[in-house]
């Protein structure tokens, strides 16, 4: 079976650069407090756009963020194991990541 795309927007006020520093805080937070079940985690910056793959529960996860002036764009591919998860995933996703770009002024 083939792979799903997950896509998702996410807008924000941060700017480009402060957008980015979050995201990249993240991933280095994510990467210290799953480091058991995530495996291979990698990710690829040119510019303010991410390219990323990771294997989670044995499975390989990859995908594409753009960081835009006013929003963040997200790809992931999951397979078709993970795809029927996929809907919680979006949704958690959305939310934490709209908690993550949220303009704290």
């Amino acid at each position: 079976m083939a792979n799903k795309t997950i896509s998702l927007t996410i807008p924000h006020q941060l700017g480009q650069e402060e957008a980015r520093s979050r995201i990249q805080r993240a991933i280095a937070d994510t990467r210290k407090t799953y480091a058991g079940k995530l495996t291979s985690v990698e990710e690829q910056w040119a510019g303010n756009q991410m390219n990323f793959r990771l294997t989670a529960m044995g499975q390989q996860i990859g995908g594409r963020v753009d960081v835009q002036p006013t929003q963040v764009r997200m790809e992931v591919e999951v397979p078709w194991m993970l795809a029927m998860l996929a809907g919680g995933f979006k949704k958690r996703v959305e939310e934490e990541g709209r908690k993550l770009l949220e303009d704290k002024r």
